[in-house]
């Protein structure tokens, strides 16, 4: 620990909350160093040793290669993965080490992933895509022929329905960001509307839902209205510039912006326009959130206002004292991130952290705030707020809505309790 108290500009500190959160505008023009707090540098003096040129300085490097990989001393920063099933081969989940990145954007190697009966080696050239049931005329596509539609992009997050829903549990797990909220990635997506092939297929009148289903083992469906298929669903080709990888449902996957993960369809085999929700076994034995009197929510599609302390967050430790930028991110399905605030005494006061201009809708938003951490305990909070005025609710909140055994949707206040050693935990405040 570095106790270094020397706070000579104590005055030009600008706390905006309880227990050293300072203003957002100690991050746009003041250097935390300017603002006289320790920091984690080391000032050369006169009598420094002399600085000498390193091994990799001194020869040519590697030469080029057909596929990137990351340095090998960022080795470490790598999907959240558990062993694998034996009673379920192929399921399960890895998770973003969300704790480890910066931005928004999520690399595809760790993007989060979710299978129900593990990853299937689909050859393209024979994979097909069929649109039926109340259309006009049902059609066939290859991937080939997608190809040759117009695609849009778009930035948006991605989250598994059953994301953090370790937090409704009895006792606060000891783990990272990425551990508990890791189901959670955003991307750069690119595809082909999936309102152009309908047009194309000819929607009958009497159709209200789209039932869709996937070709790996499980044969995975889901149901979502038609009204939402024909607003902004695709058909995603392209994640991050380059092909979808097989983890995310190569050659293509459906994409539902905003909503429960689940519903975006990986390894898109079939489209079939009904008059009702289709009920499949994921639809009515699982991804329904439990209420109090035993009754379940179905359809409960969009992701909630949430946020989540990226940094410190679990398993960290604090290694001085001074000004640490407290960062982390924020996504609503029902829009875009307006605003988050930030506490640092568990909720009892609260301070507006700093988000970019013009935030994008249903993707992630990055938000920062400077703290003056002096050595004592503290609890950090984050509450995010949206375009449609929701505001991410507390932990007790959210457990009083649903029954003690519901994991799925939770958005609830995420603490991270720092103690006067410097080591952040996983707390419920």
């Amino acid at each position: 620990m570095n106790d270094n108290k020397n706070y000579k500009h104590e005055t030009s500190l600008d706390r905006v909350a309880g227990n050293g959160l300072l203003s957002r505008r100690h991050l746009l023009g003041l250097s935390l160093a300017g603002a006289g707090a320790a920091v984690a540098g080391n000032v050369l003096g006169a009598e420094a040793p002399a600085l000498s040129m390193p091994a990799w300085s001194r020869s040519p490097g590697r030469g080029p290669s057909e596929y990137g990989n990351p340095s090998t001393f960022a080795a470490g920063i790598k999907r959240l993965a558990p062993p694998p099933n034996a009673t379920l081969p192929g399921g399960g989940a890895s998770r973003t080490p969300l704790h480890l990145l910066q931005g928004i954007i999520t690399p595809n190697s760790l993007h989060f992933e979710r299978h129900h009966a593990g990853v299937p080696d689909i050859d393209p050239a024979q994979h097909r895509l069929v649109i039926n049931g109340l259309v006009r005329q049902p059609l066939m596509f290859s991937y080939e022929d997608l190809l040759a539609y117009p695609m849009e992009s778009r930035i948006l997050f991605l989250e598994c329905s059953g994301n953090s829903g370790g937090a409704a549990g009895p006792t606060a797990a000891d783990t990272s960001a990425g551990g508990l909220h890791g189901l959670l990635s955003c991307a750069e997506w690119t595809g082909v509307r999936l309102s152009t092939l309908l047009d194309e297929a000819g929607v009958l009148p009497e159709a209200s839902w789209v039932s869709s289903t996937g070709a790996d083992g499980a044969s995975l469906g889901r149901s979502i209205p038609l009204n939402k298929a024909l607003r902004d669903v695709f058909i995603a080709l392209y994640q991050n510039g380059e092909p979808i990888r097989p983890e995310q449902g190569y050659p293509m996957r459906l994409f539902v912006p905003g909503w429960e993960g689940n519903v975006s369809v990986k390894w898109l085999t079939q489209i079939k326009l009904t008059d009702m929700a289709a009920n499949f076994k994921d639809e009515t034995s699982r991804y329904t959130e439990l209420l109090p009197d035993g009754k379940a929510l179905q359809f409960t599609f969009p992701m909630g206002t949430k946020s989540v302390i990226t940094s410190p967050s679990g398993q960290m430790t604090l290694r001085r004292q001074g000004i640490h930028e407290i960062t982390g991110l924020a996504w609503s399905g029902r829009g875009a991130i307006r605003r988050v605030e930030v506490s640092a005494d568990g909720g009892r006061s609260w301070a507006d952290a700093h988000l970019e201009p013009n935030q994008l809708e249903l993707a992630l938003a990055r938000f920062r705030l400077p703290w003056l951490w002096e050595g004592g305990p503290a609890v950090l909070q984050s509450r995010a707020t949206d375009s449609a005025g929701n505001v991410q609710p507390t932990r007790e909140v959210f457990l009083n809505t649903y029954s003690p055994a519901n994991r799925y949707h939770f958005n609830g206040i995420q603490s991270w309790a720092v103690s006067a050693q410097g080591e952040v935990k996983n707390v419920y405040a």
